[in-house]
């Protein structure tokens, strides 16, 4: 074997560095996530019961709350696939399940349902926003607030054009969230939690004066609503809602599957799961445990306002005798559904201007709710540009965009061309709709059911494909004959399945634009895909990362924002991991910093001229850090990526341990040195370094989970227990001589090695030939095992073998 060149650090004692970051490296709490989901999942519950109240009659809101129950069966797929996968979704899944072809299709569909979601939120946060203000007007008309010349120039009651006003404020909020999108998660997350906590004192509010509202009423003033069953729906004037169906069956006829129809129509009151998947690959440690807790609370937050809330609006809205009605909508519709329908784009406020209490009182909490509303419904147009670009950068990762959609924004670091595509197709929509939510309602659903479908579909295909060990799984399960029965992933893809059908049939509008928009999307992934493949002559299982490139004369812990004591993992083979998987096991990032090196061996003359940061990271660091990223994801921890030019491994690792005030130096075992190898040659950097040094502990991970630890620089010997007991002994007998009472175990220490010292000096060649046979030789192992909690994975035999052959590649 031959040996290492002698430690040297490059000219001018300097080393030249790139930091690298990606965005995929920020990672938030389950209550930021459940805040993200919330923006589109529950923001369904200020424009679902008024859609559906339209769409089959005043049993809808037995539908909604029935669709919100189910919807914990669906987010349970959702937590399933995502244990499975960190980059998961929709896409992830049936790729793996159902191939390449079903996924692009699938994706397709998904990216309908988020190109909707913004525009659908956008312009119901501006009919509540207008349906307030004209609510303002009509009151001051009434009570003789507004002067009567006002009225009489007006023709009547002023009024804004609900229509134009809710376009205005889609496109404005949509710009907005757009900003926040392009600084990156971590702020638009913020603003999302924002949103959630004042959103839920309103909804905390609401439900409590509706409870109080109902209860204090005379008996028989307010009725439940009509229960759900075929008789009792409305499909409206010449059947519309049942859309292509209405020539080929009997309405009254229908029975079961007039339920399954109705109850498509009542689906878009569950959407966000999706998003949900997206935002699992940002959630902070430990991931899979702080998931359920956000579904948890993503449950009962829109079971409450969703499901229940609707329920309670249609009680106090059909029993309002106040409110005015056109006269021909109450000849078409009937008195009932006439209220509803009044306040259909903003329901809530319907439900707020009928509490019990006096008329202000109302209109100041309408204002709150509608604020509130106006906050949440922008929100989803945050939840829907973070899914698509989730998405759509999964979808880029495996070869299906061009690469060039994933080159990070150059200030802050995101996907922003993917953002601004996806904004742009959200913009023209909201245009397009000219504030018309129940159309926006119905092609948006297509979108929702779809992706719920394919993705069902696809991990019951896993139960039976995929046999390795899951965090979770969808109860129930029965075993029978040997074999696993996933009754529960079952029922929730039939039921998904034949509500997706029905609605192919029933929502014209969202099958002639859903299929369309699929379609065009799905040409382009194909082409796309294509394009890539002829471009780089072969499928990549795993696109590379993309990371910006900061170039620096040196690093200093100061300057990259890095915490001194921080733990430095020396990486060089992105199939040897396995130590950075321990470290990440065991380091709460949060309170200490993780730091991934890679040095890369370089000639002399890079040191004698400038060179870029392409050329120190190379396609090879960029997919070990790919890697690095993916490892970091899983355990939802944070990392800092640096690169390092050396003619010399050992010493650049050493210096910038030392510039980093590093505790700690973790490096995985090297294919051609042993432990004890590494650490020498480490020392030896260490001894040229110049004053002053700190000391570092330095520890090699084994495959098999066996640590070995090393002090670089002075420290404390290692004593055999029989060291000490002589050195005791000796002190016990010394102790007997006079004047010997005050006498310590390290005066004795301290004497033998003055005496080793001066016996080196005279004759160093007995000292060295005593020391050859073993008189007074530290014997046995140099290092002591890791702490049994916890064992990193093993690295197979295969891998091993793919590994360079590199006696650096622990490093």
């Amino acid at each position: 074997m031959s040996e290492p060149a002698q430690p040297s650090l490059l000219s001018n004692n300097r080393v030249r560095i790139v930091v690298a970051t990606s965005v995929a490296l920020t990672f938030i709490s389950y209550w930021r996530a459940a805040a993200i989901v919330l923006n589109d999942l529950g923001s369904s519950a200020y424009y679902a019961a008024g859609i559906a109240v339209e769409a089959v009659g005043l049993s809808a809101p037995w539908l909604i709350l029935t669709v919100m129950l189910f919807s914990f069966a669906v987010r349970a797929v959702y937590v399933e696939s995502c244990s499975m996968f960190v980059r998961g979704g929709v896409y992830r899944v049936v790729k793996e399940a159902l191939g390449g072809t079903l996924a692009k299709i699938s994706v397709s569909m998904l990216i309908f349902d988020y190109i909707l979601t913004g525009p659908i939120s956008g312009v119901s946060a501006g009919q509540y926003i207008a349906g307030l203000i004209n609510d303002i007007i009509a009151a001051g008309v009434r009570s003789g607030w507004v002067p009567e010349p006002v009225v009489t120039i007006f023709n009547g009651t002023p009024h804004l054009d609900v229509a134009i006003a809710s376009v205005v404020f889609g496109l404005g909020t949509t710009v907005y969230y757009w900003w926040q999108n392009i600084k990156g998660i971590e702020e638009s997350s913020a603003k999302a939690l924002r949103v959630m906590q004042i959103t839920t004192v309103m909804v905390v509010i609401l439900m409590t004066w509706a409870t109080y509202t109902l209860i204090s009423a005379p008996a028989g003033t307010y009725h439940l609503p009509p229960a759900p069953i075929p008789k009792n729906f409305d499909w409206g004037k010449g059947l519309e809602s049942l859309g292509w169906l209405t020539k080929l069956l009997d309405a009254k006829m229908l029975g079961f599957f007039g339920i399954c129809v109705a109850f498509g129509h009542s689906v878009l009151a569950m959407s966000g799961e999706e998003t949900l998947a997206q935002v699992y690959r940002e959630i902070a440690h430990p991931k899979l445990n702080n998931l359920k807790r956000a579904a948890i609370i993503i449950a009962v937050f829109s079971l409450v306002f969703t499901g229940i809330g609707s329920l309670m609006a249609v009680m106090l809205i059909t029993s309002n005798a106040t409110i005015g009605i056109d006269p021909s909508v109450l000849a078409e519709k009937g008195q009932d559904v006439a209220r509803i329908l009044v306040y259909r784009d903003n329901m809530i406020s319907g439900m707020a201007m009928s509490f019990a209490g006096p008329l202000f009182i109302k209109l100041l909490f309408n204002g709150f709710v509608v604020f509130c509303g106006f906050l949440f419904l922008s929100g989803a147009i945050n939840t829907s540009i973070i899914g698509a670009n989730g998405v759509l950068n999964r979808v880029s990762e495996d070869g299906i965009l061009a690469d060039w959609f994933r080159i990070p924004h150059k200030k802050f670091g995101t996907s922003s061309r993917i953002i601004n595509m996806v904004v742009l197709l959200q913009l023209f929509t909201i245009l397009l709709s000219r504030g018309d939510v129940n159309k926006l309602g119905e092609a948006y659903a297509f979108g929702v059911i779809w992706s719920f479908t394919f993705n069902s579909l696809s991990m019951l295909v896993l139960r039976l494909k995929y046999k390795g060990e899951r965090g979770w799984k969808v109860p129930p399960n029965i075993n029978m004959f040997g074999r696993e029965i996933p009754l529960g992933l079952s029922c929730v893809f039939f039921t998904l399945f034949a509500t997706a059908v029905t609605m192919l049939f029933t929502k014209t509008i969202a099958t002639k634009f859903g299929i369309v928009f699929a379609f065009v999307f799905f040409i382009i992934f194909y082409i796309s895909e294509k394009r890539n493949l002829a471009k780089h002559h072969q499928v990549k299982e795993q696109m590379k990362e993309h990371f910006q490139l900061e170039q620096r004369e040196t690093v200093q812990a100061e300057s990259v924002g890095i915490q001194p004591g921080n733990v430095l993992v020396t990486v060089r083979d992105h199939n040897n991991l396995a130590h950075l998987k321990w470290v990440l096991q065991r380091v709460d990032t949060k309170e200490q910093d993780v730091v991934v090196l890679a040095a890369q061996v370089t000639g002399a003359s890079i040191a004698d001229r400038d060179v870029s940061s392409e050329q120190i990271f190379s396609e090879y660091e960029q997919t070990l850090f790919t890697k690095v990223v993916s490892v970091a994801e899983s355990k939802g921890k944070t990392v800092s990526l640096v690169v390092i030019p050396a003619r010399d491994v050992f010493s650049a690792i050493i210096q910038t341990a030392h510039n980093l005030e590093s505790s700690v130096i973790v490096a995985g075992l090297s294919a051609k040195l042993t432990a004890q190898e590494q650490s020498f040659y480490l020392g030896q950097a260490w001894e040229a370094m110049p004053e002053p040094k700190r000391e570092v502990i330095f520890q090699v991970v084994h495959p098999d989970g066996i640590v070995e630890d090393f002090h670089i620089g002075p420290h404390e010997p290692s004593m055999k227990s029989e060291d000490v007991h002589l050195v005791h002994r000796l002190w016990l007998r010394l102790r007997k001589y006079p004047g010997m009472e005050e006498l310590h175990h390290s005066d004795i220490m301290t004497l033998a090695l003055t005496w080793f010292a001066r016996e080196f000096a005279r004759n160093p060649e007995d000292v060295i030939k005593a020391l050859g046979k073993g008189e007074g030789r530290v014997t046995g192992t140099l290092s002591a095992p890791a702490p049994p909690q916890l064992t990193p994975p093993t690295i197979t035999k295969q891998e091993a073998d793919k590994r360079p052959d590199d006696k650096f590649q622990g490093f």
